[in-house]
């Protein structure tokens, strides 16, 4: 009886018939952006600093960052593959006008996110001087230029997150996707958003400047205000942290 409600499409009233172009658009699309991406954004959050790493003496680790990035260029890579896939499906009538523009308006945004990595400018910084022996850097001076790209490329994300789910749920309703698709990514979003509440309330969305080089005010981006909403700036005693320095 489960089994038969699982499989059976959220509308009774109407087949779930799509063709394989489609199904594969769907496929694609779901694991991308109803997947990967969100859990992409939670790793760039919440694990700047890992647990069990030895913050502030053990400095920027970047696991977060090739989880990002390499989640995100394929979710792109998806994203262009599903988009051939309905462009070329001989039932792309055009009917479906909002999970369209839903659809697009994603598209749109996780390009532009994509291009916006070229403009975030240099980092600078003790880990990555310039030729000249210099620590000065778009991100480690947190100059006009980084803090532009800093807000952009963080509203665009979010911006495209919750696009992403009137995109799904358009899409799913208009396939009339079977009972198991709607419980699987309503208890996949549910078990993210629980995970991303806990480790927010646990104080895990460390800011990225500090995360990189520390709490030293030494650094000209920890005499400047945070970057990003929630975010916070661990409590760590100077004169606990100048002792593990001379160490």
């Amino acid at each position: 009886m489960i089994l038969e409600w699982l499989i059976s499409p959220l509308d009774p009233a109407r087949p779930h018939e799509v063709g394989m172009a489609l199904s594969w658009h769907a496929r694609f699309m779901v694991l991308g952006w109803g997947v990967l991406a969100p859990l992409a954004v939670m790793i760039a959050r919440f694990f700047k600093v890992l647990p069990g790493q030895n913050w502030p003496r053990d400095l920027d680790s970047t696991l977060w960052w090739r989880s990002h990035w390499m989640t995100q260029t394929l979710v792109l890579v998806l994203s262009a593959v599903a988009l051939t896939l309905v462009l070329i499906s001989p039932q792309n009538s055009g009917t479906a006008v909002v999970h369209r523009l839903f659809g697009y308006a994603v598209l749109v945004l996780a390009a532009i996110q994509g291009l916006s990595g070229i403009f975030r400018g240099t980092k600078g910084g003790p880990t990555d001087p310039g030729p000249d022996g210099s620590l000065h850097g778009d991100h480690y001076d947190m100059t006009p230029r980084r803090l532009l790209f800093e807000r952009f490329h963080k509203s665009c994300g979010y911006l495209a997150l919750a696009l992403m789910v009137g995109a799904i749920a358009t899409g799913l309703w208009n396939a009339n996707a079977p009972n198991w698709m709607w419980l699987f990514l309503t208890a996949w979003w549910a078990v993210l958003m629980s995970f991303s509440v806990y480790l927010q309330r646990r104080g895990c969305a460390v800011d990225t400047y500090q995360a990189i080089w520390g709490p030293d005010p030494e650094h000209p981006g920890n005499r400047k205000k945070k970057q990003g909403w929630g975010m916070t700036r661990p409590e760590f005693p100077q004169r606990s942290f100048d002792k593990q320095r001379e160490t």
